[in-house]
């Protein structure tokens, strides 16, 4: 048990060790799981993402950053950034999610080079802001959550499909050679997306969330399952539409391999939900391990230090 000193009401390791964490199982698949999945994508196969790139700046010697603006379903305008190398050796792209705070700007410490970085900001975030959407996760959790159909965290995904299509439109030549990374929000949505996208080789998912929503969905939190289980002791249908939406039972389909960083202390996404995910993947995956996940502990440094090193070695396969 991780015994950090702490002043939540709540005990952010849920009362799991890691090997009970590591025997968690996935929830039940529905029956039409896969056809609802795999409609959404070659529908979004059919949009053009038409890519506006602005003049680059460089930021250091290394990279020069474009602002980026790309088409994505339902003419969604997707805005991010897009970091190059700056003597234009290109090897390998990478889409990279971001938490559910959004994104201000790219991050400019990920241990990679001859990469081409997109980093998007998923729809009614940040730069791709879009009224009536809120930005403010606990309101954009619950955007659509009563229609499968029309639920934000779908749009999300083909956002991400639509990022892919993006990359390899500027960039043909990476096709076989593009992989995904995500942290919380963005390691759940990369979860739902990637086992529908085989342009995408590899992925990493951090602290990933939306994993086995049965499971943590009665489950103490300060992050936007609060404000979910909120809406459900409310409405009462909430597993109706998010049963299409757990990551954990689409790990289940993930043929990828696949690095997950989960936590065993954290008080905004549960670590059941994370360990569900990193379970349920029969293929080839590996996984880290923190202490604590959303959380500030001493020795965190050298956690993600040795995590940036493991990615290095990761990624740069493709």
């Amino acid at each position: 048990m991780i015994g950090f000193r702490h002043t939540f009401p709540f005990d952010p390791t849920y009362g799991y060790t890691l090997e009970e964490l590591l025997r968690i199982t996935p929830p039940p698949i529905p029956a039409d799981f896969e056809a609802f999945w795999g409609r959404r994508y070659e529908a979004a196969l059919t949009v053009k993402p038409q890519p506006a790139i602005g003049r680059g700046s460089p930021v250091d010697a290394k990279w020069t950053v474009h602002e980026v603006q790309f088409t994505s379903t339902e003419a969604y305008k997707i805005s991010g950034w897009l970091l190059l190398p700056s003597d234009g050796v290109i090897e390998r792209g990478l889409v990279v999610g971001h938490g559910y705070g959004g994104r201000s700007g790219p991050d400019m410490d990920l241990p990679l080079d001859r990469t081409a970085l997109l980093f998007p900001c998923f729809r009614g975030m940040s730069r791709s802001a879009h009224p009536p959407i809120s930005q403010n996760p606990i309101w954009h959790v619950l955007h659509d959550i009563q229609d499968r159909d029309r639920y934000v965290l779908g749009g999300c995904v083909e956002d991400l499909w639509l990022s892919v299509s993006t990359l390899l439109q500027l960039y043909p030549e990476l096709t076989g050679r593009v992989g995904y990374m995500g942290t919380s929000f963005g390691g759940g949505i990369g979860a739902l997306a990637m086992p529908w996208d085989e342009r995408i080789n590899r992925g990493h998912l951090c602290l990933p969330t939306f994993g086995h929503h049965p499971l943590r969905l009665p489950l103490a939190s300060f992050g936007s399952l609060a404000s979910v289980q909120n809406y459900n002791r409310q409405h009462g249908n909430v597993l109706d539409t998010l049963q299409y939406y757990d990551a954990a039972t689409a790990a289940r389909f993930l043929n990828q391999h696949i690095h997950i960083a989960a936590a065993l202390f954290d008080p905004m996404v549960p670590p059941p939900g994370q360990f569900a995910i990193y379970n349920a993947i029969s293929g080839k995956k590996t996984l880290f391990v923190f202490d604590g996940g959303h959380f500030e502990y001493e020795g965190l440094s050298s956690q993600t230090l040795l995590l940036k090193t493991q990615l290095l070695d990761f990624f740069a396969i493709l």
